[in-house]
């Protein structure tokens, strides 16, 4: 499945501004061939918006969604992205999946938040592994941090994703995450990651870029530069039979070793 991802800001504040920006890139990933389109956590409001977080939070089937799914449907590509969400009474830091016709397929809630800003204006979800059927692969949701904590990567392993896609708002110092853990994550649990960044100033942080779809064999597939691009690269569940053939991390573990972990 060729998966494009969209690394970029955005226009901070501007819902509609960043639906403009989504729907260009939307038409260059499916002139290229390309059946997901990836962007980046919050994407469709900004990041370090502060207190606009509650304004500008909708509901998982609000406004904003119904104006992606039209994007997604007259595109022909499903589109992944990151968003506030109002909920249950409470604001979380999700990520909606809507299939290439319209249909939501997927929504995903932080379950770790990083740092004070995130502690503030958000509250965690409790649901780690979120999954849908996309192109004959089974396709997991994640944001950000969450990748950086290895049980939940790998109780998507064992719950079958094949093509974790992780909206991220990665930030300087932390750039080690995209270049080297990210891969890690991939090879060990034997799936695709397609992590997703956002880039440039943007309040009091420095988004670090560096997309970069990995493969279970731990090698990027692609990997976006510093500034805004939008890269493509494939998820072949050919190759990755074959490298879970290959490779028996799943298969070879103890879990009657691992009582202590939990």
């Amino acid at each position: 499945m060729r998966t494009a991802l969209l690394q970029s800001s955005g226009r901070p504040g501007s819902v509609e501004g960043n639906l403009k920006v989504l729907d260009e890139a939307a038409g260059r990933a499916a002139a290229a061939g390309a059946a997901l389109l990836a962007a980046p956590e919050m994407f469709l409001t900004g990041y370090a918006i502060g207190d606009d977080v509650g304004r500008l939070a909708e509901a998982a089937d609000g406004d904003s969604a119904d104006a992606v799914a039209e994007i997604a449907s007259r595109h022909g590509v499903a589109i992944a992205y990151g968003y506030p969400e109002l909920g249950d009474g409470s604001v979380f830091n999700s990520a909606q999946l809507i299939s290439a016709d319209g249909t939501r397929l997927a929504n995903y809630r932080k379950t770790h938040l990083f740092g004070c800003f995130e502690r503030d204006q958000f509250t965690p979800g409790e649901q780690p592994v979120v999954q849908a059927e996309l192109g004959g692969l089974t396709v997991g949701l994640m944001i950000c941090y969450d990748v950086e904590f290895p049980e939940n990567v790998r109780a998507h392993a064992l719950a079958g994703t094949d093509l974790l896609i992780v909206p991220t708002a990665q930030m300087h110092p932390f750039q080690f995450v995209a270049e080297s853990l990210v891969p890690v994550r991939a090879w060990e649990n034997q799936m695709y990651v397609a992590y997703v960044n956002r880039v440039g100033p943007e309040g009091e942080f420095e988004f670090v870029g560096l997309s970069v779809l990995a493969g279970p064999d731990g090698v990027a597939r692609a990997r976006a530069g510093r500034a805004e691009e939008l890269v493509f690269a494939d998820a072949d569940p050919a190759f990755l039979t074959a490298s879970r053939a290959a490779n028996p991390y799943l298969t070879d573990r103890r879990p009657g070793l691992y009582g202590s972990l939990v």
